[in-house]
């Protein structure tokens, strides 16, 4: 079997494809030499084939990077982690276009968006470079005849599954503070976009990890995921996608090792536009809000409430702003929303559409089908909505939205609380009091005020409710993978 492939992209033409398990900083046929394909959601084309990775993958996958954690990388310095998470940021830099023109043949995205992820994989790993020496214990004054010290010590071997919205991405997410606090790694990439991951960990061994640190595997989440949440010699999981998911791999934690657990998961956010907003600005940034990566986007903005004094004005411009949007190909520069991931999201967003049509709501604009060939969705809004209805409560994952009218600030307090999601929320106006007042009530881990999607690598991110456990990014994502050690010394003396 080979380990790599010849494939064209219409940005940096032929690259070079591994399609191996990335196993030891080296690429592997899976044991059982399964291997899936890997659909182009462009042209519903198959672009290539991958190893599958099982059970057994992962067993051995696991059991090298236990011997990282105990051997190399447990004498690696914390300044020399720094210095290679640096130097894998400087190779992926250098190769910015292969890595961004991948991510959209294999996910679908505009180029533009994928650009603008690589970027940010630069940014969260080299400030998890900055962080590698900087994770520092305390001394504790307790008694004048004791010593007492904390270490933050790395948790061990972490199992990470990352998703399919944006792969490049969170791998970063994932991996950044991982290595940084001395963990090793065997992170999965979701089936229906492992092309990116692979082209990354070809320049894991030429940035000079020692074997078994990162290993990066292809497989399905009901096999391979599965393995990872129930390993016995994983001591932390880390998985970003769906609740439901979320809560399949917290019993599997727990019922195994009660290994460590943080999950990103769902959302349903509200974008709150009042009455005093930019109307024109306050547009941009909700289009922005749930049409960013084809609504493909777990802080979407998709439950959008306008104040009565302007709700007719921004409808209607809302609709103009949306029937604006490039969909299409991802390579073409002007293209905003390329096509849903896979045949399974298409369907699944198409049937919610219908949804939202048998319980009375209006599409004021979109509900369709774009073209015939691809999986492309037209930007959809409904107006007319309840709060109950399936549109309203359930995460769509696509490029549909539901506008509601509301009255007081109360009242909207009320309805963007109500749901068991809470990941993210906006605000629009121009009173700081209300964006203050508002932002503190509402239950959610991000609050944009007067613009949305604007994530920072050193901004902590997660969730309320339904919507996860832990914090990405920021210092606070090292918590997530350090465990404090308290030491106490006894300086000498009788015992009491």
């Amino acid at each position: 079997m080979s380990l790599s492939v010849e494939l064209k992209t219409p940005i940096t033409g032929t690259y070079t494809q591994p399609t191996g398990l990335f196993i030891n900083n080296e690429f592997v046929e899976g044991v059982d030499k399964k291997t899936f394909e890997v659909i182009n959601p462009t042209t519903e084309e198959v672009i290539c084939s991958v190893s599958e990775a099982t059970e057994k993958d992962v067993d051995i996958a696991v059991a090298a990077a236990r011997k990282a954690f105990k051997g190399e990388w447990r004498t690696t310095t914390p300044a020399d982690r720094g210095r290679l998470l640096n130097k894998l940021a400087d190779l992926l830099e250098k190769n910015t276009d292969l890595l961004a023109a991948v991510e959209s043949l294999d996910n679908g995205k505009s180029i533009t968006m994928a650009r603008g992820d690589v970027s940010g994989v630069l940014g969260c790993i080299r400030y998890y470079a900055g962080w590698a020496d900087k994770v520092e214990g305390k001394t504790i004054d307790i008694a004048p005849d004791m010593f007492h010290y904390t270490r933050q010590e790395p948790i061990g071997v972490c199992g990470q599954i990352i998703p399919w919205n944006f792969p490049l991405l969170m791998l970063a997410w994932k991996i950044g503070p991982a290595l940084a606090t001395g963990n090793t790694v065997v992170l999965k990439t979701a089936e229906q976009t492992p092309l990116s991951g692979l082209v990354l960990a070809q320049f894991i061994k030429e940035a000079g990890f020692p074997p078994g640190v990162l290993n990066i595997i292809s497989g399905f989440g009901k096999v391979a995921g599965a393995a990872i949440s129930s390993h016995m010699d994983i001591d932390k999981v880390a998985f970003t996608g769906s609740t439901v998911v979320g809560r399949t791999i917290m019993k599997a934690a727990a019922s195994s090792n009660l290994k460590k657990v943080t999950l990103e998961l769902g959302g349903k956010s509200p974008n709150i536009v009042f009455n005093d907003a930019d109307i024109e600005q306050a547009i941009s940034w909700v289009n922005f809000g749930i049409y960013y990566n084809h609504g493909q986007c777990c802080c979407a903005g998709s439950r959008i409430y306008v104040q009565e004094g302007i709700y007719d004005k921004f409808v209607e411009a809302f609709k103009k702003r949306a029937q604006a949007n490039k969909v299409g190909d991802p390579f073409h520069p002007e293209t905003f929303q390329g096509p849903q991931v896979s045949q399974l999201q298409y369907d699944r967003i198409m049937g919610y559409i219908e949804a939202g049509k048998k319980e009375g709501a209006t599409v004021e604009t979109g509900g369709e089908r774009h073209g015939d060939k691809g999986y492309f969705i037209q930007p959809t809004i409904f107006t007319n909505v309840t709060p109950k209805m399936t549109i309203m409560q359930e995460e769509i994952f696509g490029p549909v939205c539901a506008i509601a009218k509301f009255s007081t600030e109360e009242e909207v307090i009320e309805l963007g609380n109500d749901s068991t999601y809470g990941l993210a929320a906006a605000v629009h106006t121009k009173d700081l009091n209300t964006a203050i007042r508002v932002s503190n009530s509402l239950h959610a881990g991000t609050v944009w005020v007067n613009c949305y999607n604007m994530l920072n690598t050193a901004l902590p991110f997660g969730g309320y409710k339904s919507s996860g456990i832990g914090r990405e990014l920021g210092e606070a994502a090292l918590a997530n993978y350090t465990q404090n050690k308290s030491v106490a010394i006894r300086l000498g003396g009788a015992m009491f």
